[in-house]
């Protein structure tokens, strides 16, 4: 009985320390809650970025719908000079389908799950239910309520934005069908016109998968507020219950949520169903265990195959984009102005020669990006005079130039070069004497650039340029033929 009376102290004095350890970390979870306040700066930068997404995400999916009914139309035009009885019967019901559509977009039930998003609106909602956690000020929680607002108009867009890319993809397939039953001789003529309709399908589909990962590029002010509320035990367990996911699957995160416990009655534990193999495979003679270890192997290939099947289709990163046959995308056409912007800097020096004095050219230059393989851009720069040589030093203004280029990629991080240049090669003092044009010289430069990507806080690439200045030979005086340059973009 001493025996029994001990294990038994022992035992309880092992729960009860198990139990304050986890009290006190729960304490210590709830005390950095308590001691941090989320900022509202978390509210103002969620509110900003859902309100300009939902507005672009809106302006875009509007746009792709115009074009695509020119598209049509176009097609449809096309159509009745061949066959006017073929082209009424096809596009007889297509106001119909577009009013339908219309009704679908405001119904305001469109919904789509994207984890940043989820997590964002979640993040609100447990905001919500505990307001002590936000800043003591006035205006709190109403621009609490503002951002929920913002972020839910959101994902009401990106749902509108998947009902707009099904009925793209629907009406293509419809169409492709209808015109392809009056015979190879008459679809053949409208290979062009659904080329075009599946890049506009393509590049609206890749443009609103950009849209959701701007989602993930969180501010300073975002990353705080989430990187403090996801190391609190509440707001965890608040996730498993109120997220998005958890409402799609209902997966049982905490055993002790009688919602969990309900979800889970009536299903089989592993326990029973092994035994309810045993006692088929008992039934069934000796080859039994045999054939059933074949069919588990036959069902196992099929499960491969299909999970082959699901990667090979997500390799794209978005199964859903219709890829033309041949059609080589353009990821800028999904970038917006601002971002196909690429700001630059370079220098090339030259020694003293003559009554030259040893300059440096420093430019800055401004491209933009047609494509993957083209940029083309303008610049100017500053001829900076240094003297004639160390003992000598004597700071000058010694040119000045405007300049325009084009890069082309060739491979890899090769490039062709080219541009057109005016520079003033005469020392000045005021701006005044620029004004001159006579005093302007030409340069026409063609050659190579070799782009080495930079891992460093400002600088992202380092170009480096080999360069002909094919008009140097008619200028007077004579100017350098071969200019070396080493740039940096930013």
């Amino acid at each position: 009985m001493l025996i029994r009376a001990t294990a038994l102290l022992i035992s309880g004095l092992i729960i009860s320390v198990s139990v304050t350890a986890q009290s006190g970390r729960l304490q210590q979870q709830d005390t950095l809650l308590s001691s941090h306040t989320v900022s509202p700066h978390y509210l103002d930068k969620v509110a900003a970025k859902a309100e300009q997404l939902e507005q672009k995400l809106d302006k875009k999916s509007r746009k792709a719908l115009e074009q695509w009914q020119k598209q049509e139309a176009n097609i449809q035009r096309k159509l009745a000079g061949i066959d006017s009885l073929k082209a009424k019967q096809i596009f007889s019901h297509a106001n119909q389908q577009y009013q339908q559509l219309e009704q679908k977009l405001q119904s305001g039930n469109l919904k789509n799950y994207i984890p940043s998003l989820d997590t964002l609106t979640t993040s609100l909602m447990f905001l919500q239910q505990n307001p002590q956690l936000l800043s003591k000020t006035n205006q709190a929680q109403q621009k609490l309520t503002e951002a929920l607002g913002k972020v839910n108009g959101l994902e009401g867009q990106f749902g509108k934005a998947e009902a707009v890319k099904k009925f793209l993809k629907e009406r293509q397939q419809y169409l492709k069908e209808q015109i392809s039953g009056l015979g190879s001789q008459v679809s053949g003529q409208f290979g062009k016109e659904f080329k075009q309709l599946s890049k506009q399908a393509y590049y609206y589909s890749a443009q609103v998968k950009e849209y959701k990962a701007l989602l993930k590029d969180h501010k300073k002010a975002e990353k705080k507020a989430l990187e403090l509320l996801s190391k609190t035990k509440l707001f965890k367990d608040f996730m498993r219950r109120n997220s998005q996911l958890a409402s799609l699957f209902r997966l049982p995160g905490d055993p002790g949520d009688p919602t969990a416990q309900a979800s889970l009655a009536g299903l089989q534990t592993r326990a029973q169903v092994n035994n309810l193999i045993q006692q088929q495979i008992a039934a069934g003679g000796p080859n039994a265990r045999q054939q059933f270890q074949q069919n588990l192997q036959e069902a196992q290939g099929q499960l491969n195959q299909l999970k082959n099947k699901v990667s090979q289709l997500g390799k794209g990163g978005n199964s859903d984009d219709i890829m033309p046959e041949g059609f080589k995308p353009n990821d800028q056409k999904t970038r917006s102005f601002l971002q196909r912007l690429e700001l630059g800097t370079n220098i090339q020096s030259q020694k003293a020669r003559g009554y030259f004095p040893t300059t440096s050219d420093i430019g800055l230059s401004l491209g933009y990006k047609l494509n993957n393989k083209s940029i083309i851009g303008i610049g100017a720069s500053y001829k900076l005079g240094w003297g004639k040589d160390i003992r000598h030093i004597n700071i000058t203004h010694q040119g000045a130039g405007l300049r325009s280029f084009v890069d082309w990629k060739v491979k890899g991080s090769w490039w062709v070069s080219g541009g057109y240049e005016m520079n003033y090669r005469s020392e000045f003092s005021q701006v005044e004497q620029l004004k001159n044009l006579n005093a302007w010289q030409q340069s026409g430069l063609i050659g190579i650039s070799k782009v080495v990507s930079l891992k460093t806080k400002f600088f992202k690439k380092t170009k480096l340029q080999l360069l002909w200045d094919v008009l140097s030979y008619q200028q007077v005086p004579k100017a350098q033929p071969i200019v070396f340059r080493i740039g940096y973009n930013f």
